[in-house]
């Protein structure tokens, strides 16, 4: 039987039927693709299997099937690749959008209203809970304070994170809950911001000074570990919390086209969510877990990765380990000082022998390290730790450098030797990071270490590309257009782009042969969008407009669904 659909049909009908697939044919496309060889490739007619993976693709000229259970007419429709995005925290995107969020906020005051506007709204909440400030966009000159949260909310705690999500800022009241005092000192990675010092009461003659020096009452912003109390405090979300967070982390990352995400950092109440959703059928898009440290590896994944399940929808794929923190809060661990303040490096989280210790712990078991390294002292660091166990864990590696803001330029001729001899590097970077806040951190002359995705793109190693999100939109025709832009001396070419959020990105994760192309074999996963961006300046590739995303060959997003949620 023979059907001719439109694609507001083919929705329609598709997403009644069970998760049963057909074969289908979509026609009448300007498709296009990456080929095994990374050059792009284009298609007017892409055959489904009844496996939801890509059959066949066709050209003009090619001969069409003669029976198809389903036909869908694209009357002209731009349909490429679904986007993987290679650095990204699923659930924190999901709580961003269910708590009180700030990032729309430019000063202290805009901030003080919103929060006091979202209490007022909630008074049964026991905490009010957000993130997503920025005191550099706010242009304060100053962090901000507890005594400016207790002017709008007293009587419950507040705790605000970060846009970059390594501070947070409290109120009183939640610094007391933590137990967070003047006696409270700075741990290991972590900074407590404080009050000014109390002056030292005065000595008698003779008297001797007292050994130890005097903190001052902490302020109200806790950086990196120096949140972990408060974090320890703050309620956590319930089972039902986590399904409703990872149902709206879904839809935000797939209108925006994004089909596969790696999730960093994931625990194992996230995990149990992501099952919950695979066993309901609600996992709608796909996951590639690195489990938030070597403990939480082994108590989701046990002896070694997971398999892939849910028709690739879900696979733990390594471990997440975290060596320094930000550079909007100072935390990223540079070789110099920073420029805003010098007396401070930035913190680094592990010490070499920490780092190694949890990396072989991971790579013994075969899974696959990912190390989130922002200063060029933490990258380094990275570097020597893969140089150290490369002669102890031979094969396909893919060490993996997360969040690779900047490497020394004396660095960089490391990355490729390193690539050959260690089993492959991955440098997932983030675009469309807030270059104003860069060059105040690291000054001028260091600032374009940040953002140097040519050269270490031409290090051989792997460049992929992603979000950071909720740090950050997860939009990535916007990464694409920042780094194809020809202003940028560092931009890379628009095929090196793609790949970056498609197959290479699939492949950082081991999931080669899985998703990130259409190419005969590997999921159907594509998004239909308003415009063909290989054919436009890069200037207007970050208008693009989504149009339609399919996963697994059925349609999960049509423009206009917005409104009936």
């Amino acid at each position: 039987m023979r059907f001719l659909l439109s694609a507001g049909a083919v929705l329609a009908s598709l997403s009644a039927v069970s998760p049963a697939h057909a074969d289908a044919l979509i026609d009448h496309i300007n498709g296009f693709t990456l080929d095994r060889n990374g050059a792009i490739e284009r298609f007017t007619g892409l055959l489904i299997d009844k496996d939801g993976r890509v059959k066949q693709l066709l050209h003009d000229g090619d001969p069409r099937p003669a029976r198809l259970d389903f036909l869908n007419d694209g009357h002209g429709a731009v349909v490429m690749p679904g986007f993987v995005d290679s650095h990204a925290h699923v659930m924190a995107l999901g709580f961003a959008a269910l708590t009180l969020d700030l990032s729309d906020t430019h000063s202290l005051g805009e901030a003080q209203q919103k929060i006091a506007a979202y209490a007022a709204k909630f008074p049964g909440r026991p905490w009010i809970i957000g993130r997503g400030w920025d005191a550099d966009r706010w242009a304060l000159g100053r962090l901000p304070t507890a005594a400016d949260l207790d002017a709008v909310v007293a009587d419950r705690p507040v705790w605000l994170e970060s846009a970059d999500g390594h501070a947070g800022w409290a109120n009183s009241r939640a610094l007391v809950l933590a137990g967070i005092t003047a006696a409270t000192k700075d741990p290991i990675g972590g900074r407590i911001e404080r009050l000014p010092a109390p002056p030292a009461p005065p000595q008698r003659r003779g008297q001797r000074a007292a050994p130890h020096v005097r903190l001052g009452a902490p302020a109200g912003v806790l950086v990196d570990a120096a949140m972990a109390p408060m974090l320890d405090t703050v309620p956590p979300p319930r089972p039902e919390d986590r399904d409703l967070a990872l149902s709206t982390a879904q839809t935000i990352l797939i209108e925006h086209g994004i089909t596969a995400v790696t999730d960093m950092g994931t625990t194992i109440e996230d995990w149990q969510a992501y099952r919950r959703a695979g066993d309901l059928g609600r996992l709608r898009l796909r996951i590639m877990g690195y489990a938030a440290g070597t403990e939480a590896m082994q108590l989701i994944a046990g002896p070694g990765p997971t398999p892939w399940l849910y028709d690739d929808r879900l696979h733990m794929s390594g471990v997440d380990l975290v060596a320094d923190g930000a550079l909007a809060s100072r935390g990223a661990w540079l070789k110099a000082p920073y420029a805003d303040a010098p007396a401070t490096s930035g913190l680094p989280q592990l010490s070499d022998t920490a780092l190694k210790n949890l990396m072989s712990r991971a790579a013994i078991d075969h899974f696959q390290v990912a190390v989130e390294a922002t200063g060029d002292a933490a990258t380094a660091a990275v570097l020597d730790a893969v140089s150290a166990m490369a002669d102890t864990y031979k094969g396909d590696r893919r060490w993996r450098i997360e969040q690779a803001g900047m490497f020394a330029p004396q660095d960089l001729p490391r990355l490729g030797q390193l690539n050959a001899q260690a089993g492959g590097i991955v440098a997932t970077m983030r675009p469309g990071a807030d270059m104003a806040m860069i060059t105040a951190r690291l000054g001028p002359a260091r600032a374009p270490l940040a953002s140097a995705w040519k050269s270490v793109a031409a290090s051989g190693v792997t460049l992929t590309f992603g979000s950071d999100t909720p740090a950050q939109t997860p939009d990535p025709f916007a990464g694409i257009a920042t780094v194809t832009s020809a202003d940028n001396p560092q931009g890379v070419p628009l095929a090196q782009a793609l790949a970056g959020y498609t197959a290479r990105a699939a492949w950082a994760g081991f999931a080669e042969g899985h998703f990130g192309r259409l190419l005969p074999g590997e999921r159907a996963d594509f998004v239909m969008v308003d415009r063909d961006i290989t054919k436009v300046p890069p200037a207007e590739i970050g208008g693009t407009k989504v149009l339609q995303v399919w996963v697994g060959g059925l349609p999960v997003y049509r423009v206009g669904d917005e409104g009936n949620k």
